[in-house]
């Protein structure tokens, strides 16, 4: 796995940041593969807009046919924005599906979990996300969501919809952090590489 050509870029969640427990085991687990100068995990803490001119600009710097994106929760909406636009295979980990609806009662300031960061949460914020959506997906082949019933902030069951036709893995229990979601590394690093691979990327 350590001679593959796969770039990876990590999305993390809202309010969350590349200090995130599973950003670090993502981290680590590059590190014992050897591709960690391949792993990209940038801090994502802006408005929608601001976060997608962000992740553009990133992509320009990025090897596209060897770009695999891994995103959790609001990270994987914009993973899954990402994988739409450039045709990039996607692992998504309890993703956010339509985080527009649920924004209103988020509408103010909010502290980041990792850092004295604050995030404000406004009504144009909720607009400039429902631009990004893609629905229906067009290129289902491209996505792995993984997926655990008792994720307590997004509904499992939004997600399973929307990627009814992709590779979806349910988990009974969990929660929305993902448990034991570095026992899922193996399979999500097997995923993108094939998809890179068979695609021939």
């Amino acid at each position: 796995m350590a001679d593959t050509d796969l770039t990876i870029l990590y999305l993390h969640g809202f309010l969350s940041s590349p200090l995130s427990k599973k950003a670090q085991q993502t981290i680590a687990y590059c590190e014992q593969l050897g591709m960690a100068d391949r792993l990209v995990v940038p801090t994502l803490h802006n408005g929608p807009t601001d976060t997608s001119k962000e992740l553009l600009s990133l992509l320009e710097d990025l090897p596209l046919k060897q770009l695999g994106v891994i995103g959790s929760s609001l990270g994987g909406y914009y993973a899954t924005w990402l994988s739409e636009e450039f045709d990039l295979p996607a692992v998504l980990i309890n993703p956010a599906v339509r985080p527009f609806d649920l924004w209103e009662d988020h509408l103010g300031e909010h502290k980041n979990y990792y850092s004295d960061h604050i995030h404000v949460v406004t009504r144009e914020h909720i607009d400039e996300l429902r631009e990004l959506d893609r629905s229906p997906i067009r290129r289902p082949d491209n996505f792995l969501v993984l997926l655990q019933k008792g994720d307590e902030v997004l509904d499992y069951r939004d997600a399973a919809e929307k990627f009814a036709e992709a590779s979806c893995v349910i988990h009974e229990n969990g929660d929305h952090s993902y448990q034991e979601y570095a026992s899922e590394l193996p399979t999500i690093i097997d995923f993108l590489v094939s998809r890179i691979s068979n695609f021939a990327r």
